[in-house]
């Protein structure tokens, strides 16, 4: 998760890099505390996690190079999404229908391959695997089939991911790919919310303090709450006085009289 909020930099580079983009040191600040409360929230995982996972640490710097990687293609995948979409005036529903019909179709020639790859986890109490191929389409079929729990989970996964796009291309459309970023990181708050009801995750103390620094800075970034309430303090403290019932600016052209030379 830690590693995940570095999407929101890259699209910010790339936004400016090639699309253009305009971005206010506001934005800039903002971007840089949800990061900070990602990386709170991750921290509070590690430390309060009990018991060593044994993984080897070539195995987790190479999982980390992958996530960074994977960061960098989802933000190029927003820029360019962001230059399509407002180029060609290509409504939110009908990108998410085009990038369906391509994810279904190389996939699709990408699984028969897949399926003839050898492919073996190594043996570990933290893997479970019976299947000896890269992708195994056919056994994921007969999954489904055999268990109403599964296809309920890939029905509602479906759907689920339909609305997440399209929510997705309406952001990146009438604003963009930075602002999508940003708002896909507070969607974390209400995962953990949701653990916690239901049992899945226990209260971790540095969980609440990184994500308020996530909503803070989320705050910052659209100029909700905290700027506009400092401004409104700031120009009641620093540049109103008080003059009997009325409220005058402190700073004013006032004529000078004979009196005050």
């Amino acid at each position: 998760q830690m590693l995940r909020g570095s999407v929101i930099i890259f699209t910010g580079l790339l936004s400016v890099a090639f699309l253009g983009s305009k971005l206010l040191l506001r934005h800039w600040i903002g971007m840089i505390l949800v990061i900070i409360g990602l990386v709170v929230v991750g921290v509070g995982d590690v430390v309060f996690t009990s018991g060593a996972q044994g993984y080897s640490p070539t195995l987790i710097l190479a999982g980390d190079l992958l996530i960074v990687l994977a960061q960098i293609i989802t933000a190029i995948q927003m820029t360019v999404e962001e230059k399509i979409i407002k180029k060609y005036e290509v409504q939110p529903l009908q990108g998410v229908g085009w990038e369906g019909i391509f994810g279904f179709s190389v996939l699709t020639v990408l699984l028969v391959p897949m399926f003839f790859i050898p492919w073996h986890l190594p043996a570990s109490e933290d893997f479970w695997q019976e299947t000896t191929r890269f992708e195994d389409s056919i056994d994921a079929f007969h999954q489904i089939g055999n268990s109403w729990r599964i296809a309920l989970a890939s029905f509602g996964l479906i759907i689920s991911i339909a609305f997440f796009n399209f929510s997705g291309l309406t952001v990146t459309k009438t604003m963009d790919a930075t602002t999508r970023m940003v708002l896909d990181s507070v969607r974390t708050i209400f995962i953990w919310a949701f653990s916690l009801a239901i049992g899945w995750q226990t209260f971790e103390p540095l969980q609440p303090v990184g994500y308020i620094i996530l909503f803070v800075g989320t705050c910052i970034y659209y100029n909700l709450i905290i700027m506009p309430t400092y401004r409104w303090l700031a120009k009641k403290l620093c540049y109103y006085r008080d003059s009997g019932h009325e409220k005058t600016p402190l700073l004013i052209n006032e004529p000078v009289s004979d009196r005050d030379m």
